[in-house]
Parts: structure tokens; C-alpha cells; sequence
């Protein structure tokens, strides 16, 4: 018997938020924020889906004003009803189901409303790190800067079955959240175009790496 993902949402949310108040984060780059900010920029910030537990009530602790692109599956509604209990707005649909739809929305809550967007760029189905399309249509639209976002749990459970190879930080462990410098991207983009932001958007986001692990120290921005 299957059981309706509404009548989860609310003791999984409470579950998520008594899991993530015992984490303990550590942030790098805040000064690329602190420029978006001055500039009144609007940000993408892309995310891998394997590390996507931690960071979106991170995205709540930093008061930031965003919304979520979450897909239309079961596992999605479940997500939706998790991420909107924490006051973050959702738009279903993702790059295999209702893509176009989404990306009016999250248009309209760029423009009309002055969120910022979260994206998992892998997701839903992925191939693990491998950047969709969607990020960089919605950048290429609103004219939003695309905010590489990374971060890395000192102790985490991963489940190495699924797809992402999805992490489950475990309690009370150190989080190394990592904000890359934010970029715009063309216009206008032909598929050749597209394919080489994709590329680019990776690049980014692997970059990040020696930064997770505090090998390296974040650039001061110049706004």
C-alpha cells in the first residue's frame, strides 16, 4: 500500500529540522554574496543533488530569499512539502517532466518576485555531475548570475545505490558550505552554446573541490 507523501511532509519536516540544527556549518565565499547583494544581482545557485540535504536549510540560516525547482515525482512532492515548510517557495518540474512550465515559473519568481533560484543541475535522475540544461536557460533568460555551491560533511552516510551516491550528514558533524563567484552567461545560446556553458557550469563546480576541503582561500570579489 502506498502511502500519500502529504501525510509525511510534516514529521519528516520536523525530523529535517532537528537533524540539521545539530549540524555545525562553516562557510567560504560570503564576500561573493556580499557583492551580489551590493550589485542587486539575482543568483542561481547550483547544486549537486547528492549534497542537497544540508544545503537547503543552510539557505534558510543565511536568510537568503529563494525558491526551489523540485520535480513532479513521488519523491519530489515529499521534497516540496519538506522545502515549504521551511518558508522556501518550490516550482515542480524538472528536465524530464514539466521543464517548460518550471522555467516559466521560476522566470516569473526571478523577475516579478526577486527570489533567487536553487537548482540541483544533476537532478532528478541525473547521471551523477553531469549539468542540465535547465540552469542555463534560466540564467540565458532572467539575465540572473549562475552561483556554483558546494559543500562537504566531515561524517556522512553515503548511499552508494542511488543514482547521486546521496549524502546523509550524520548529526552534529561539520558542514564546509563553499560559494563559488557568480557569472552571467549569453543571451542568446544556440545548442553549441549550451553545451559549452554546461561544460563550464561543471568545470565550476569541480573547481570547488580544493576549497571543500580548505586547501585553498576564496579570492576577494571585485564588485
Amino acid at each position: 500500500m502506498r502511502i500519500d507523501p502529504s501525510k509525511l511532509s510534516r514529521p519528516i519536516s520536523m525530523a529535517y529540522r532537528l537533524w540539521c540544527r545539530s549540524l555545525r556549518f562553516q562557510d567560504v565565499g560570503q564576500e561573493h554574496l556580499d557583492c551580489a547583494a551590493a550589485q542587486g544581482r539575482r543568483l542561481i545557485y547550483a547544486i549537486w543533488h547528492d549534497e542537497l540535504f544540508p544545503l537547503v536549510w543552510y539557505a534558510t540560516r543565511k536568510g537568503l530569499t529563494v525558491g526551489a525547482m523540485v520535480s513532479q515525482s513521488r519523491d519530489g512532492e515529499l521534497l516540496a512539502g519538506i522545502i515549504e515548510s521551511l518558508g522556501i517557495p518550490t516550482i515542480r518540474g524538472s528536465s524530464s517532466r514539466g521543464g517548460v512550465k518550471a522555467l516559466v515559473s521560476a522566470i516569473r519568481l526571478i523577475e516579478r518576485q526577486g527570489h533567487d533560484i536553487v537548482i540541483t543541475v544533476d537532478g532528478p535522475r541525473g547521471p551523477r555531475h553531469i549539468v542540465k540544461e535547465g540552469a542555463i536557460h534560466l540564467a540565458s533568460r532572467t539575465g540572473a548570475h549562475i552561483m556554483p555551491v558546494r559543500v562537504s560533511m566531515k561524517r556522512a552516510h553515503i548511499f552508494h545505490k542511488a543514482w547521486d551516491k546521496f549524502q546523509l550528514p550524520w548529526p552534529l558533524t561539520r558542514c564546509r558550505v563553499v560559494f563559488g563567484e557568480p557569472y552571467a552567461v549569453s543571451r542568446s545560446l544556440d545548442e553549441a552554446g549550451i553545451a559549452q556553458e554546461r561544460s563550464q557550469l561543471e568545470k565550476r563546480l569541480e573547481a570547488l573541490d580544493a576549497e571543500l576541503s580548505g586547501l585553498t582561500q576564496s579570492q576577494e570579489p571585485s564588485c
